[in-house]
């Protein structure tokens, strides 16, 4: 048998021994006293984000350190669908990723769409992407989601990383700045999300953290994504991640609860389960349009839809006169050189909307 065919036949072995893992699953618990099936009917399945809605208040801390003064590389990793809304956004992140990676302060390494379809698509050789198989048929109950720490843990063991660091970010994320490492002395980087709030949930979470691990405050108000976190550390967390994430779905009060971002809650429970605690940092990222400033933030997340009125006022939960709303363009992507805001609506906007058309100018048969 040749060396080639040796090779093939080891990957499929360990594709095949993963995916008989989460099969079993499915059925009984695999750590820590994990749920089994609930008899709960599955849910529609989602296509599209949902939105979340922004609070009247929120509240943040902010936390950072100095940059350490040897270079420590991480690679960027982004799971996405084959769906024309994930590619759109895809192409537009890797634009932004490449112009900022060797820039002043940068510790930005390699780039992987990790594309969780299970088949090549034509965007391959204009993003570098490892090919995932997906959930076996019927296992995310429609959550499309949890397809994320599958493809995560089958990346992790099969594709060759550079670099000692990983940042899993998305796909609606435009970076604005070249990104230094922002981890430090075994702790992650994260953005706090002010929706993740283990303490109000403490009681469901304690079926997935028991008591023994310490205090509910160990579990981090995060998700997944924005992280840059160890690699090997990740290696540990994801298939923990994974699971977690299995056994909430089929758990009813937990799926409830959590809703849309039960992943989320789930890549922080794990976290705190392998003891790797998360530096919060809120300079991460903004959101417009509910972060109206720039400032000194490396990512924009546009996950809110931007409505407002040709006065250049907000008008949330409304369609406005003005708008842009990745949601628009889940069935092609938008056309190039978007109409640009009102005068007087905010900075965070203006920028999003002009990244948006300085990528979509400059790739390559945009709209093929």
């Amino acid at each position: 048998m040749g060396c080639g065919n040796f090779f093939i036949m080891l990957v499929a072995l360990s594709v095949a021994l993963i995916t008989y893992n989460i099969l079993i699953s499915a059925n009984v618990p695999l750590m820590l006293d994990l749920p089994g099936p609930s008899n709960s009917s599955p849910p529609s399945k989602i296509s599209v984000d949902p939105v979340i809605e922004m609070p009247i208040e929120r509240s943040s801390r902010r936390f950072g350190g100095q940059q350490q003064q040897r270079k420590r590389m991480f690679h960027t990793a982004v799971t996405a669908s084959d769906s024309v809304y994930n590619t759109w956004q895809c192409r537009v992140m890797y634009y932004w990723f490449r112009k900022h990676r060797d820039g002043p302060n940068s510790e930005m390494g390699g780039f992987t769409r990790i594309l969780h379809s299970g088949k090549a698509d034509k965007f391959m050789d204009e993003i570098p992407t490892f090919v995932a198989q997906p959930l076996p048929s019927g296992m995310d109950q429609g959550y499309i989601v949890l397809n994320r720490p599958w493809a995560f843990v089958q990346w992790l063991q099969q594709a060759e990383i550079k670099e000692d660091y990983i940042l899993m970010a998305e796909p609606d994320h435009i970076i604005v700045k070249p990104i230094p490492n922002l981890s430090r002395d075994g702790l992650g980087a994260a953005f706090p999300f002010f929706y993740i709030e283990p303490k109000k949930y403490e009681s469901t979470l304690r079926k997935f953290f028991p008591v023994e691990k310490g205090p509910i405050t160990n579990i981090d108000p995060i998700g997944n994504s924005p992280v840059i976190v160890g690699k090997e550390s990740l290696k540990k967390i994801a298939s923990t991640w994974m699971n977690v994430s299995l056994a909430m779905k089929k758990d009813p009060e937990a799926d409830k609860a959590f809703g849309w971002v039960l992943e989320m809650y789930a890549y922080a429970v794990s976290s705190a389960l392998h003891g790797v605690g998360n530096i919060l940092y809120k300079d991460f990222m903004i959101q417009p349009p509910w972060d109206t400033e720039l400032g000194e933030k490396f990512i924009i997340h546009y996950t809110y839809g931007c409505d407002y009125n040709m006065k250049g006022e907000l008008t949330y939960g409304k369609i406005g006169e003005w708008r842009f709303d990745k949601r628009s363009f889940d069935q092609v992507a938008p056309p190039r050189n978007l109409r640009l805001p009102p005068t007087g609506v905010p900075e965070s906007v203006v920028t999003l909307v002009k990244m948006v058309n300085e990528a979509t100018a400059n790739i390559p048969n945009w709209g093929s």
